[in-house]
């Protein structure tokens, strides 16, 4: 089920996501090689408590963190750790708050220290398929729109889209109706309607290498790629407004 917004709802939602923006702001820079993903992890949801919200991913069933921190090869879920972050690596920091009965979303893939040409390339190609994503997102478009545009983008750039992970709608719950596909499996004007109050997470979640997964063994949450090429995540919670469409986060 589908669950609209109203305009106070959004709201509420705008300003959750301008806190969380704030999390991430002061969160990104103290990152550094020699930290562990747990060292992170603690420090965001203290900024996330002290800008008035709680951390959206300690609400999911078993889910014992505040962030997903994902090195490398791992694409999404994994939960912070020990893992030393190294000179050379790339971090997905995927975070949410919770603030006043609503979540949001956001994901963002960084690396540490030193940046290989090739790996700027990479990273860039995420960043502008985000951003030509979102502008799919408007009142009277499809879902389609928004899932072919991922798809072309990341596929042009010599890229994978790892098809079996999603955006999502987002609300009340984290993870809400109706599915983002990164990918158009079927005809356009056969996918979803975009209607005024439709608030969604549109996601980039794309590899190096073929884009099949597999989850990491001894880890229950954990998803890598098959053939260990680098993978990253670019995410935007955003709201459909009558005559616009806001970036919340």
């Amino acid at each position: 089920m589908i669950r609209l917004k109203t305009k106070e709802e959004i709201e509420i939602m705008k300003e959750g996501g301008r806190r969380l923006k704030e999390v991430v702001r002061e969160l990104m820079p103290t990152i550094r090689a020699g930290m562990t993903t747990n060292q992170v992890d603690k420090k965001a949801e203290e900024l996330i408590k002290r800008n008035g919200g709680e951390p959206s991913f300690k609400r999911v069933k078993d889910f014992f963190w505040s962030t997903c921190l994902t090195v490398n090869e791992q694409i999404v879920h994994t939960p912070p750790s020990e893992k030393v972050l190294r000179d050379g690596d790339i971090l997905t920091v995927d975070i949410g708050m919770f603030y006043q009965g609503f979540n949001t979303d956001y994901a963002d893939t960084i690396s540490i220290g030193s940046l290989k040409s090739n790996v700027a390339g990479f990273l860039e190609a995420g960043k502008k398929t985000l951003e030509l994503a979102i502008n799919e997102v408007v009142a009277g478009k499809r879902i389609g729109n928004i899932s072919e545009t991922i798809e072309k983008g990341i596929t042009s750039a010599g890229y994978s889209i790892i098809h079996e992970l999603t955006g999502h709608g987002v609300g009340r719950e984290l993870h809400e109706d109706p599915i983002v596909p990164g990918y158009l499996s079927k005809p356009i004007d056969r996918t979803l309607k975009i209607k005024p109050g439709l608030c969604i997470a549109v996601e980039v979640i794309y590899s190096m290498g073929k884009g099949e997964m597999e989850h990491e063994p001894d880890n229950n949450w954990s998803i890598r790629t098959k053939d260990r090429s680098l993978s990253a995540c670019f995410e935007h919670t955003v709201a459909v407004l009558d005559t616009k469409t806001v970036i919340l986060t």
